[in-house]
């Protein structure tokens, strides 16, 4: 068998259903799906039962620590050569499979990762919330398909590598957050090839609305500076940007207040004009994404959320753990799974 694709779910059946119908209209058919349910209250085996006759899928329930040692639970049970990982809340174009195989053949890779989109039928806040994480202005390029000069790391919502090759590195640690990076990293510490597959992309649903995006990226900005403190070579110019963005955003607002204390109009207008010019930039490149005047003006918003909430995330690790000294299980133990 070519492909074993594993699934880690939590209280997501009506995702499982959409995803699995995505599975059935593959044009390549040479795969198998392990669903891991890692410990549901509102489990997805009702909806497994369903495409039992269409696909060959297999079913594990187990207690719930965490997508990262899920995906290993099923990594273990696969008999794929490659393995594909997903996030239950993506949904596949018919022809995903064969753009992966199409391109190993035409280049051979230990490990890959493709780019998601928003389809269609997203909510408008869905649809600014992609953008948001696929945009040049908000250092989401490569979640998007774009090459950079960096090397390319998989993330797991759409990620696939090597049967041998995940076993001979452990899979995933025990990390809440930024499991997969901390993945990524090792296979490139390993000197395995590793590369973006533009084409093999997914639609991908991500959080419905801005608080739960908010707590997303931040608890993205707090694993990045755990990440440096295990892997220190690993932080780039790139990462610190929404951490500078998150405190000139604070400066302007502190000088705007000033200039309202002070009755100085222009002191206190200026950096108001400031940030709005870059949610306008963002409200004008999104156009570019979708013509949809609500989602346009939420991408200005999103794109604020996505910058300040990794900032905020950022400076808060790096206080605990660079400052203060604190190991990552004393600062973040909720972070982890025993």
């Amino acid at each position: 068998m070519k492909y074993s694709i594993i699934v880690p779910v939590f209280n997501r059946p009506d995702e499982v259903d959409e995803l699995l119908e995505s599975l059935v209209n593959q044009e390549e058919k040479d795969f198998e799906v392990i669903i891991v349910e890692d410990g549901s209250q509102i489990p997805c085996e009702d909806v497994c039962r369903k495409y039992a006759d269409q696909l060959t899928l297999r079913y594990f329930m187990k207690p719930n620590s965490g997508p990262g040692q899920s995906r290993n639970y099923g990594a273990e049970r696969a008999e794929g050569e490659y393995l594909l990982i997903l996030d239950s809340d993506v949904v596949l174009p018919n022809g995903y499979l064969k753009a992966v195989s199409d391109e190993l053949d035409r280049e051979p890779a230990d490990a890959f990762g493709g780019p998601d989109r928003a389809h269609d039928s997203f909510t408008d806040t869905q649809k600014a919330i992609s953008y948001s994480m696929t945009s040049f202005f908000t250092t989401g390029g490569i979640r998007g398909g774009k090459k950079k000069l960096d090397k390319f790391y998989p993330r797991s919502f759409n990620m696939g590598i090597r049967r041998d090759v995940y076993m001979e590195l452990g899979g995933f640690s025990k990390m809440r957050f930024g499991e997969d990076i901390d993945f990524s990293i090792r296979i490139f510490k390993a000197g395995k090839r590793c590369r973006l597959f533009p084409e093999a992309w997914v639609w991908h649903k991500r959080r419905t609305d801005f608080r739960k995006f908010w707590r997303q990226v931040y608890n993205s900005g707090i694993a990045r500076v755990n990440l440096y403190k295990k892997y220190p070579e690993s932080l780039k110019l790139v990462h610190l940007l929404p951490m500078v963005f998150t405190l000139g955003v604070a400066l302007l607002l502190v000088i705007s207040l000033v200039g309202l204390v002070l009755a100085n109009w222009w002191l206190a207008a200026t950096p108001l004009l400031l940030l709005f010019a870059y949610y306008y930039l963002n409200v004008c490149y999104s156009w570019y994404y979708f013509h949809n005047f609500k989602a346009n003006i939420l991408s200005g918003i999103a794109a604020y959320v996505q910058l300040t909430g990794y900032g905020c995330g950022f400076i808060e690790a790096w206080w605990k753990r660079c400052v203060r000294k604190q190991d990552e299980f004393t600062a973040y133990e909720k972070n982890f799974y025993k």
